[in-house]
């Protein structure tokens, strides 16, 4: 869960400096990040919800840890990665030009 965490903090991070260096202001909130990245073409619409998504997963994991559903953190962790892979592949795309 620490990885996943750490996975979608980084995606954030990553695009809210795209997004300044594309001469935008600074997203407001976490989730803001990719609502304004797809908006700008960064990512498209579907990966947007989706990571939008992963930050309130984050969100749970990190301030109400103790609510978890361990079921649904053990789905989590068994399925495919590919939004993260995605994420890579657009930001790779924008610097590429």
């Amino acid at each position: 869960m620490l990885n996943l965490s750490r996975a979608v903090q980084s995606c954030v991070d990553i695009g809210a400096h795209m997004l300044v260096d594309s001469g935008q202001p600074p997203p407001a909130t976490m989730g803001e990040t990719f609502d304004r990245m797809a908006a700008a073409q960064f990512i498209d619409a579907d990966l947007a919800l989706r990571l939008r998504r992963a930050v309130g997963f984050r969100n749970l994991a990190v301030h109400a840890y103790e609510i978890i559903d361990w079921s649904l953190v053990h789905l989590l962790s068994g399925a495919p990665l590919g939004d993260f892979d995605r994420f890579a592949a657009a930001v790779m795309r924008s610097i590429d030009g």
